[in-house]
Order: C-alpha cells, then sequence, then structure tokens
C-alpha cells in the first residue's frame, strides 16, 4: 500500500511468504518480518543475526591481506624502539580508532610514539607534506595511518623519499586510473576494499581496521613471547572505541561490522573509560542504557565539533586520557563547542534557505558564502536536503582561501559518482560515500558549479521524483508494549542496512498535543488505546508548523509514522513512540 503527501511517498512492506514465515517459526510475526526484509530466510541465519557469538561471528584478523606483513614490520618497531607516528583522520571515526592504537601502545609499556590529527581548516583531510617533513626531522622512522591514507599517493612517496615507512591502514576505496586499482607505494596497505583481499566483511570503518590490527598484533606478539602480561582478551576493552566508529561510520550493520557494534554498545555500556564517562556524566546519560541513537545524536556531534570548531586532538585527548580531572575539563570544553557548533549551522540555515527562496530551484541546489565555515556544512546540507528533497552541494572558504565544501544527496544516487561525472579541472578534489562528500573548487567555476550538476544529473537517468521510503509494517495503539520494544529492539543496534524499524499507525486520534523546549522547538502528542492507556509520541525538532496541512489538535485524526523509543529521561524510564512523519488521516492523503 502507498501513502503520498507533499514532501514523500511512503510504501508498506509486502507480507512475507508462507515459505518463510513457516521457515523462521519461533519468532514472533513482527520479527519475521523485519528478518525477511534484511534479506534474513532462513532459521540459521535469523539465529546468527539475533543473537550474535564474539567466537564464531569475528574474524582472524590474518585473513586480512597484508596483516602478516604489517604486524611483522610494528612488532620489529617494537623491539628496536624505532619512533612511530600514528596519524589518524579528524572525525569519529579515525581518532576513535587512534585512541585503539594508542591505547595498544600504552598497555604494553611502549612510550616512544606519538598520535598525530590534522588539523580539519588548516590542513584538511590526509597526509600532508608540512607534517610529514616535520616527522622526518623528528627521527620518525614509521608512520601507521588510521582511517585515510589509501588515495595519498604523492604523500607516501615523499615519505619513502625522507626515509621513513608508512603502514596504511583505511577503509576506503583507492584511487581507480583506467580501472585499475592505484595503490600508493607503502611499506603495507591495510584495506579489505583492494583487489586481491578476500577479507569476510571488506566493510570495516577505520577503527575496525585498526582494531583487527591490534588483534594480531598481540596475538603473534604473545606467541614471540612478547605481551605475556597482558591477559588473553584484553584487546576486548577497545570495543568501546571500535564499536563507536562503527556506529558513527555509517557502516553497514552486517557481519563482522554487528558484532562490533553489538558488543562495542556492551562494552561502552561497561567501559572504565574516563572521558567517555565524563561525557556521559555531561550529557545526562545512564551510561548502562547507552543506545546507538545516544552515540549518533550525542556523543558523534561532540567528537565532531573538535574538529569543526578547534582541534581535533581535543577529543582524542578526551577519549585517550587517564585523568580524571582532564577528562572532566575536556568534557566541559566539547560540550561548549558543540553548542557553538550549533549556534553556527542555524545562522548558516537561516541564511541559506533566505537565498534560495530568491531562486529558482534547479534539480540539484549549490549555494555557499565566502564567510561560512566549511568544517560545519556538512551539517548545513543535511538539513537542505530534508527541507528541499533534493541533492545539495554547500561552500564556504577555508583558511587558505580555498572554496571548500560538502554534498549530501537525496537517495536517488550516489553523490560521489555525480561529482566524478563532472568535467576534469571543476572539481580540485571529491571523495566521501553514496549519500555524502566533500569538494573544493575555484572562484571561476563556483558560479557554473549548480548549472553542471543539474544537467549531469538529468542526463544520468536518474529518477528526480520522490524518494520512497519503507514503512515496516501497521500497528494499532494497543501494540505500543514492552513486550512488542523488547522484539524490535532485539535486532539492535540499528544503523545502516539495518534501519530502526518505522510503523503506521492509521487513523489515531489526538487526545493531547503539546509544544515544548527551550525556544519551543519539539512535538509531544499524547494517544489513548483501548483501554484508555495513554500512548505518547515525540518529535524533536519537529512542530505542528511542519505539517501545515494537517490539523493537530485534540480530537483531530492523523496517520502517524514512528518508531519505537525507551526513554530514560531524568532517570524515568518510559515507552514512547519517536515521530517520524505525519500524514492526513486515511482518505485525506
Amino acid at each position: 500500500m502507498w501513502y503520498n503527501c507533499t514532501h514523500m511517498t511512503y510504501k508498506i512492506r509486502e507480507e512475507i511468504p508462507k515459505k518463510v514465515a513457516t521457515e523462521l517459526d519461533g519468532y514472533s510475526p513482527i520479527v519475521k518480518k523485519l528478518l525477511f526484509h534484511r534479506g534474513i530466510t532462513t532459521k540459521a541465519e535469523a539465529d546468527r543475526f539475533m543473537d550474535p557469538d564474539w567466537d564464531r561471528d569475528s574474524n582472524d584478523p590474518f585473513l586480512m591481506l597484508n596483516m602478516e606483513k604489517a604486524v611483522d614490520r610494528i612488532l620489529s618497531a617494537i623491539k628496536k624502539e624505532e619512533k612511530i607516528v600514528i596519524y589518524s583522520d579528524y572525525d569519529a571515526d579515525g581518532i576513535p580508532g587512534g585512541v585503539v592504537l594508542h591505547d595498544f601502545f600504552k598497555k604494553i609499556g611502549y612510550s616512544n610514539f606519538s598520535n598525530y590529527i590534522p588539523h580539519r581548516h588548516d590542513e584538511g583531510y590526509g597526509l600532508k607534506t608540512d607534517a610529514i617533513e616535520i616527522f622526518a626531522k623528528d627521527g620518525v622512522n614509521l608512520i601507521i595511518t588510521v582511517d585515510l591514507g589509501i588515495t595519498d599517493i604523492e604523500p607516501i612517496a615523499l615519505i619513502n623519499k625522507l626515509g621513513m615507512e608508512v603502514i596504511v591502514t583505511d577503509h576506503h576505496l583507492p584511487v581507480i586510473l583506467n580501472d585499475m586499482q592505484v595503490l600508493p607505494a607503502a611499506y603495507t596497505v591495510l584495506d579489505s576494499k583492494q583487489a586481491g583481499d578476500e577479507y569476510p566483511d571488506n566493510m570495516l570503518c577505520g577503527a575496525g581496521v585498526a582494531f583487527k590490527l591490534v588483534q594480531a598484533l598481540l596475538k603473534k606478539g604473545k606467541k614471540q613471547g612478547l605481551f605475556q602480561d597482558i591477559p588473553d582478551g584484553w584487546e576486548k576493552w577497545l570495543l568501546d572505541m571500535a564499536g563507536l566508529s562503527t556506529i558513527a561510520d555509517m557502516v553497514p550493520l552486517k557481519k563482522e561490522n554487528r558484532v562490533l557494534a553489538k558488543y562495542g554498545l556492551t562494552v561502552m555500556r561497561k567501559s572504565k573509560r574516563v572521558g567517555l564517562l565524563a561525557l556521559l556524566r555531561k550529557m545526562n546519560i545512564s551510561q548502562k542504557d547507552l543506545t546507538e541513537d545516544d552515540i549518533g545524536y550525542m556523543i558523534v556531534p561532540r567528537i565532531n565539533a573538535a574538529g569543526r570548531m578547534d582541534h581535533p586532538m581535543r577529543a582524542f585527548e578526551l577519549l585517550a586520557t587517564a585523568d580524571p580531572a582532564e577528562a572532566e575539563h575536556l568534557a566541559e570544553h566539547l560540550s561548549h563547542i558543540n553548542d557553538q557548533r550549533k549556534g553556527h549551522v542555524a545562522v548558516i540555515i537561516k541564511e541559506a534557505r533566505k537565498h534560495l527562496e530568491l531562486r529558482e530551484l534547479r534539480e540539484v541546489i549549490v549555494v555557499g558564502h565566502p564567510e561560512w565555515m566549511p568544517g560545519v556544512l556538512g551539517l548545513v546540507a543535511n538539513k537542505l536536503v530534508e527541507d528541499f528533497k533534493r541533492p545539495v552541494f554547500v561552500w564556504g572558504y577555508d583558511s587558505a582561501g580555498k572554496i571548500k565544501g560538502s554534498c549530501r544527496g537525496n537517495g536517488t544516487m550516489s553523490i560521489v559518482e555525480l561529482m566524478r561525472a563532472v568535467p576534469e579541472g571543476i572539481f580540485l578534489d571529491v571523495g566521501g560515500h553514496h549519500e555524502a562528500g566533500g569538494f573544493s573548487t575555484i572562484h571561476e567555476h563556483i558560479h557554473t558549479l549548480e548549472e553542471t550538476l543539474s544537467d549531469l544529473y538529468m542526463k544520468m537517468n536518474i529518477e528526480t521524483g520522490e524518494v520512497v521510503k519503507y514503512i515496516d509494517s501497521t500497528l494499532i495503539l494497543d501494540d505500543v508494549t514492552w513486550k512488542t520494544f523488547k522484539e524490535i529492539d532485539a535486532l539492535s543496534p540499528f544503523g545502516l542496512e539495518n534501519e530502526k524499524p518505522i510503523f503506521l499507525f492509521e487513523n489515531v486520534e489526538i487526545d493531547a498535543m503539546r509544544i515544548f523546549g527551550k525556544t519551543k522547538e519539539h512535538l509531544g502528542l499524547d494517544f489513548r488505546d483501548s483501554n484508555n492507556k495513554k500512548v505518547s509520541a515525540i518529535g524533536f525538532f519537529l512542530t505542528d508548523k511542519n505539517f501545515p496541512d494537517i490539523k493537530m489538535g485534540s480530537g483531530e485524526k492523523i496517520n502517524l509514522i514512528a518508531s519505537f523509543e525507551r526513554s530514560t529521561f531524568r532517570n524515568i524510564t518510559e515507552l514512547r513512540l519517536r515521530i517520524t512523519d505525519i500524514l492526513p488521516p486515511s482518505g485525506n492523503a
């Protein structure tokens, strides 16, 4: 069944075949349907998905191409006490990944190493020449990258020229030239997206690859008589960082990633990491009740705020410190600059909307201003895609006076493929994933970029109509119970390719409505089930003004699209619905 409204087209997923329903006996009807629409059709697959097992489902790190070579080189550096630099990206994948290797070296008592994270605005993404030259002057012997390096052909050539060696650990795609992968001339490369790598899950995030490296180092090191005082399984405590990044970096939560995310959350709920605990206290989040939503909406923005508004090393220091006082200070600092980041983003969004209202919109939006800070423009692009339902490119000037920006897709095509189809010379640099990317260009091209992208978007035969969003099932208010919640929650943690299920509650009558928050920016709706029991639904950053064509008062009926949510706000546990969308009641859609 289809539900159309002015801003989105919804479709309810079809019922599962009887043969599959029989095969999945033992699971509730709602879980069977959720499993089927995740491609799971057998009892064995279902059991494996619903109950991940560490020993069964985590892979031998030495199955990764070049792992043996990487481990041998690092163990040799340890034995020779060579100077090592861990060079990681400035986001919520690279920073925790850098912490994983930092904690390993600290645990084994090795001190001749340091962590380096480039400044987002002043240096930018990847290995940078100035930093490399400083490493050489400082007598560095070995560089280990985290979450970057696979495309750094020229910087790695410089590393070799200056007499250092580099081990690349990454998860991004290599450079493609004439339909062939071009790898940097590193000592070795750990990246399961390189040709010839048969690792069972090639979608690990950067911190996930770093975690597998630590696993391998401990395994082989112990065979050589090293690290004998480190308990077997100690590395599992690093899953707080590997799990955080797996959830944060939007990698598919299937195969080994599901194990890393699930066990990562378990470790985070028990972690003694003082920086993580300080951050949770600052945000009034119960550690034992921590969810993937807390990570995505609360923790990750504060980690990323360090790079966007200050220096990413502040987030690294928070996660790596063993000093409770330093942790409290840094947690306060990150929360403060995250508030500043919110203010910057709000101002830019307001300016962008005002600008876009004055012109006719094309198939792709390009908008920018020299004073807009590039580090926050991905967040701006996200919001504009929500508002205008089309790909959005937002640009500003970096500290060196170069035009840099972020882009987000609307689900109809790969935003990176669109950028790569642009004639050579228009973009200086592009990168990213299917839905999100970054770019740089020069002043001469920015004013014609919208026309170029829009024309390409049309020529590439992309469906430019409404994006279809799937509703997992229809429910009634009587279904909003802890039993239903527990059945659904068994499929968590949710994320890419295991999206949080959403449900349609058809023709439900509003019992009460409230607008709340400091600036009246949130929506609360109350309903009554057949037993007159209150069922609450909440929509953050939604108000009745988001639905101008729908009557929202007490006694009015709506079609509610929502997910299930357990709230522990103010230490009160409550089952409620999280509003995804509100449609006119059936018959009026």
